[in-house]
């Protein structure tokens, strides 16, 4: 279980930090909005679709075919955790190698968009005030990783527990019969 675990969460993580790595090489082209999200989300969907491809291997080669709720859920959660700490070490070392400034960006593109919907004086003194304590707060490694984890985190719990329902006792995803 160890190897699947750790073989789909690479892969898995590897993915979602490269297309990061490749978003900003091309000057992050979608910004910060509503799209970036959704795309960033699609991305890691596609790549924790390994969960089931994990979690279906693991029960038709180490669990004869059968893979009982708590077992797939504990190896698609494993693959989670494991694709979601490669993505923090990707996200550190292309911050690192890029010198990118994600929160001055981030804080940017927020402050635009207070100001092109109209907001107040007030409200943009306090979303000035919340941006750079976010700045602050997100130079720090140690807010920096678990906010970048958290990220990735749970789109793998909802898609164990998708896996574990569908793949549990053999009847969803049946193995197939080798060809002889």
């Amino acid at each position: 279980m160890l190897r699947t675990t750790l073989l789909f969460g690479l892969i898995a993580g590897l993915i979602t930090a490269a297309n990061s790595t490749v978003v900003l090489a091309l000057g992050n082209p979608l910004g910060h909005g509503l799209v970036s999200a959704l795309y960033g989300y699609l991305v890691m969907i596609l790549a924790l679709s390994l969960i089931f491809v994990g979690v279906k291997r693991l029960r038709d080669q180490a669990y004869g075919g059968i893979i009982r709720f708590g077992p797939a859920l504990l190896a698609g959660l494993g693959i989670s955790a494991v694709a979601g700490l490669v993505y923090v070490i990707g996200w550190e070392i292309t911050l690192a190698a890029t010198h990118y400034g994600f929160a001055d960006s981030y804080a940017a593109a927020t402050l635009q968009e207070a100001h092109a919907r109209g907001a107040s004086a007030a409200e943009i003194a306090t979303i000035t005030a919340q941006m750079q304590a976010f700045k602050v707060q997100y130079a720090d490694p140690l807010f920096r990783a678990p906010m970048t984890f958290v990220e990735i985190f749970p789109v793998g719990v909802v898609i164990s527990l998708i896996a574990a329902g569908v793949l549990r006792s053999g009847r969803g995803l049946p193995a197939q019969a080798a060809a002889g």
